[in-house]
């Protein structure tokens, strides 16, 4: 029970990443507030299976691009659970089009959903955090995508980008506080929103072309935001952990030769 007596606040919390980071850190004995814009049935059943383990968890349907949404969300939350410890900061939305050709009001969504609201609910936990003299640890979701400029992806990539540079400019600033602040690039996971963009073909053949052969289970990123998240690693902060299949490495290099 590495959480026991903790509590933790999840964006995007109702499917993918962020579903199974809620219930990963549940396992482990943390309390949950579950926040999210869409998929509510999946909220629920993740709010059902958190609470079939023992746990706390409350459920805030809240738009994180409203700051003082978000902040009264937290208020609310420690509040009704005494605390807030860890922040896992998932919630994204993606436009894919061309820069020249985009809708604007999609790419403008894409930074505020992405970037503005990440930092909105950054700001308003460690406040509490600070506030508490109590410690935490944070951990954003990023991408790939904050280093690799991906075409059709512009509002994205500049919001992933900017989430590191956030990211890190708050590990330095919070480390006085016992504050830890991480990232977190998952490779290519199966998650509800990669149907947004792709056919279960498509998907599957590129799924082939990876190095491990498939894409990632949202259980498997879960692990990595756990184990940045656990008061024993104390010592790491400020720092990007890929789990990416090998995604990284130069698998491209190798087609054409039967290695793969």
């Amino acid at each position: 029970m590495k959480f026991a007596g903790k509590v933790a606040l999840v964006t995007g919390a109702s499917s993918g990443i962020g579903r199974a980071s809620a219930v990963a850190l549940a396992k482990e004995g943390a309390d949950v507030a579950l926040n999210y814009l869409t998929l509510p049935q999946g909220a629920l059943e993740a709010k059902k299976e958190i609470e079939a383990l023992g746990r706390k968890c409350l459920l805030y349907p809240v738009d994180l691009v409203d700051q003082d949404a978000v902040e009264k969300m937290v208020d609310d939350l420690v509040r009704h659970l005494g605390r807030i410890d860890i922040l896992v900061s998932s919630a994204v939305f993606s436009d894919r089009e061309y820069f020249h050709l985009a809708n604007m009001e999609g790419f403008r969504k894409t930074i505020d959903v992405s970037m503005w609201g990440a930092f909105h609910a950054l700001r308003a936990c460690v406040r509490h955090m600070i506030e508490k003299k109590q410690g935490g640890s944070v951990v954003v979701v990023s991408s790939p995508h904050a280093v690799t400029p991906h075409p059709a992806c512009m509002a994205y990539n500049m919001a992933k980008s900017a989430l590191d540079s956030m990211a890190k400019t708050a590990a330095i600033e919070l480390v006085k506080h016992k504050i830890r602040v991480n990232i977190v690039y998952p490779g290519w996971t199966d998650t509800p929103g990669e149907r947004k963009y792709f056919t279960e073909g498509v998907l599957a053949e590129a799924a082939r072309q990876l190095p491990v052969g498939r894409l990632a289970k949202s259980e498997e990123i879960a692990r990595g935001v756990v184990f940045l998240a656990d008061p024993a690693s104390e010592y790491i902060t400020g720092t990007i952990l890929s789990i990416d299949g090998g995604s990284a490495l130069p698998w491209w290099s190798k087609r054409g030769t039967g290695d793969f």
